[in-house]
């Protein structure tokens, strides 16, 4: 299916954002925005199905969302880039897009929540009542960071509006059930993490995949939200992964 896509700025540099559940491409702006100032880089953003200006069309998988993107975004950009659910999804397309690089922000790799024996029955039996009480355990532990912005508080209002939130119980199954392979990047690629990366690709998984050839970058005293949270920080931590 084809996505909702914009592009800023008209650089020679041609860079791909894929946002995370419950985002959309606008939620970039922090990065886009400093990007696009430097004057020789243009960027794409896409809406996933079910987010933003893109259709509510199910499924509501990983690998559609992937065959979407690989369809939407043109093939051989400089840089990619793909944050949480976006991360788990380029992870499945980026074999197709060949860009020269990856870079994944906090990718949703593999969730540590239960898929076998009774727990998981019961969790899964009872799936939007975990996964809320999950969410304000990490709404508790991200207590005290700085508040978003007045626009980018507006542009989560407008993504909020506009996504299909039926999804989020079938999209958690689906990353739990099914995580990324523990493999070999497709292309030159780097995870860029936050205190918050446990909560989407476990430890353990990221010191098997850096053994496997994977960048591995931590940005300490930042959240899941990165550039929402700290955009100037984002930025000049990763600057030089988007080549510029």
């Amino acid at each position: 299916m084809k996505l909702a896509t914009k592009t800023y700025g008209d650089g020679p540099r041609h860079i791909g954002l894929v946002h995370g559940l419950g985002g959309d491409g606008a939620l970039w702006r922090g990065l886009t925005e400093r990007l696009v100032a430097l004057g020789d880089t243009r960027v794409t953003t896409v809406d996933l199905r079910g987010h933003g200006e893109s259709a509510r069309t199910r499924p509501y998988s990983i690998a559609a969302f992937a065959d979407d993107v690989a369809e939407s975004l043109p093939q051989g950009l400089d840089v990619i880039a793909g944050h949480s659910l976006g991360g788990a999804v380029l992870e499945r397309a980026v074999a197709r897009l060949n860009p020269g690089s990856a870079i994944y922000f906090d990718p949703g790799f593999a969730l540590p929540l239960p898929t076998t024996g009774w727990r998981a029955r019961l969790f899964w039996a009872t799936a939007p009542v975990g996964l809320t009480v999950a969410a304000l355990a990490q709404k508790r532990k991200a207590k005290g960071r700085p508040p978003l912005s007045a626009e980018d508080a507006a542009l989560t209002e407008q993504a909020r509006s506009q996504f299909d939130s039926s999804m989020a119980v079938s999209v958690f199954r689906d990353i739990a059930f099914h995580p990324a392979p523990v493999a070999a990047p497709a292309v030159p690629s780097t995870l860029v993490l936050s205190d918050d990366s446990p909560a989407v690709v476990p430890d353990v998984i990221v010191g098997q995949l850096e053994n496997l050839g994977w960048g591995v970058r931590r940005i300490p005293a930042i959240g899941h939200d990165f550039w929402l949270e700290d955009a100037d920080k984002t930025f000049a931590a990763t600057r030089d992964l988007f080549g510029v």
